[in-house]
């Protein structure tokens, strides 16, 4: 009887291990967007391999009553990416082809999610 509990704890605690062990998947490639400056100049921000399925809430734009969103961006990962104009992946959005072209200043966003395969 105990070692079939011994053994029963050692699968689990082996199941558990390879569960988090597995990586996250993320997009592979380079998410840009501009903001604007303390000093009012456009300022280039760049999100590397970010993650897949989940909302990114834009740090510099994150408060819309303490900022403009940000404009401006340029999806050159290889999944496409839904734009949001509210943080928390709410509001408007649009959909941004994987290693498309920047996308003009008027594109406003405050909050993005990859979808991954």
């Amino acid at each position: 009887m105990r070692l079939r509990h011994t053994l029963a704890a050692a699968c689990g605690a082996l199941a558990l291990t390879a569960a988090l062990a597995s990586p996250a998947h993320a997009a592979t490639g380079d998410f840009a967007y501009r903001v604007t400056g303390l000093n009012g100049g456009p300022v280039h921000v760049t999100l590397h391999d970010p993650a897949s399925g989940e909302c990114v809430t834009l740090a510099e734009v994150a408060d819309p009553s303490a900022s403009e969103p940000a404009f401006a961006p340029h999806n050159d990962t290889d999944e496409y990416a839904l734009v949001f104009t509210e943080p928390d992946c709410t509001g408007d959005q649009w959909t941004l082809r994987p290693h498309g072209r920047p996308a003009s200043d008027r594109l406003k966003l405050r909050s993005v999610v990859f979808l991954g395969p």
